[in-house]
């Protein structure tokens, strides 16, 4: 018999009681944040005590944040109880979920997935929020890849509405089902895709988003005026550059890069692109990309 305590089993309509997640920087911290405000117990891991201190500081601040704005009942103290870091994977053992939020390298990925299955029941799931490598290619070296998808959140985690649960070839039924029920206890939309090349959002998003680059490159239009178009004429709530400052640019040349491997020339990053993220301009989190930021 199993109850809300045991890996892999939750309250109907609820989060898994306890949840992973790896890596601690801007998603990975959002992704915490998100499910400690819907009543999960939450582990980080780092790789270092440096590291998992600022992962603590960055979401101790957000739920305060949520606190002081009234998005969360509960009592701050009792939020930041209920997230904890570590630098070890055996930190996950009793999860029911864990999410794995490393940079989007594959090898790295691949290696920090087998590192989690190691330690985690049979029972939990194991999910990535890779925005564009392949499940099934993530999920090659693992024992049981019927229990690993793709849970793609979106930045900034607290504020969007939309998770794109990604299911590889061996993914189960079960466990997409039990993905959906989690996201929509999050107080988010679920959208599901199959494992194609970059999925549904990041495929339209960045399709969008290095065409803007390159009206800009060729001078079409300024930043705010590219992004004014998009807004005003379309109803975007923001523009695709101003979007891409959000994501990062390293980020989206990653991704584009991946797609032109992928999917052909339609996807090969602008000049432009490749520069700005040569010189450091990475959008919102340094504080410069096509806008300026003053809370990076």
């Amino acid at each position: 018999m199993t109850d809300a305590s045991t890996p892999g089993a939750e309250a109907p309509g609820a989060v898994p009681a306890r949840v992973g997640v790896l890596g601690g920087g801007r998603m990975g911290s959002g992704i915490a944040h998100a499910f400690a405000l819907a009543g999960a117990t939450v582990v980080v891991v780092e790789a270092d005590a440096a590291a998992a201190d600022g992962a603590a500081g960055r979401i101790a601040q957000a739920l305060t944040r949520s606190v002081e704005r009234g998005t969360s009942s509960r009592a701050l103290d009792d939020l930041l109880a209920s997230v904890s870091t570590a630098t070890d994977a055996s930190a996950f053992a009793d999860c029911g979920l864990v999410v794995e939020a490393v940079p989007e390298d594959p090898a790295l990925k691949r290696e920090a997935l087998s590192r989690v299955e190691a330690v985690i029941a049979d029972e939990a799931v194991l999910a990535s929020n890779t925005s564009s490598l392949s499940i099934g290619g993530l999920a090659a070296g693992l024992r049981l890849p019927e229990r690993f998808l793709g849970l793609h959140f979106f930045n900034p985690v607290p504020a969007s509405l939309l998770v794109e649960i990604v299911v590889g070839d061996a993914t189960s039924v079960p466990v997409v089902e039990r993905a959906r029920d989690w996201v929509s206890a999050l107080g988010k939309t679920p959208v599901v895709v199959r494992d194609a090349p970059g999925f549904a959002s990041s495929r339209l998003g960045v399709a969008l988003a290095l065409e803007a680059i390159r009206m800009l490159e060729d001078g079409v239009a300024s930043a705010e005026d590219i992004d004014a178009a998009m807004e005003l004429g379309y109803r975007h709530p923001v523009g695709p550059l101003r979007t891409t400052d959000l994501v990062g640019l390293d980020v989206r040349l990653a991704i584009a890069d991946e797609l032109r491997e992928r999917l052909g020339e339609r996807f090969a990053p602008p000049e432009l692109l490749r520069r700005m993220v040569a010189e450091g301009r990475l959008g919102r989190k340094t504080g410069r990309g096509f806008y300026e930021w003053s809370d990076a």
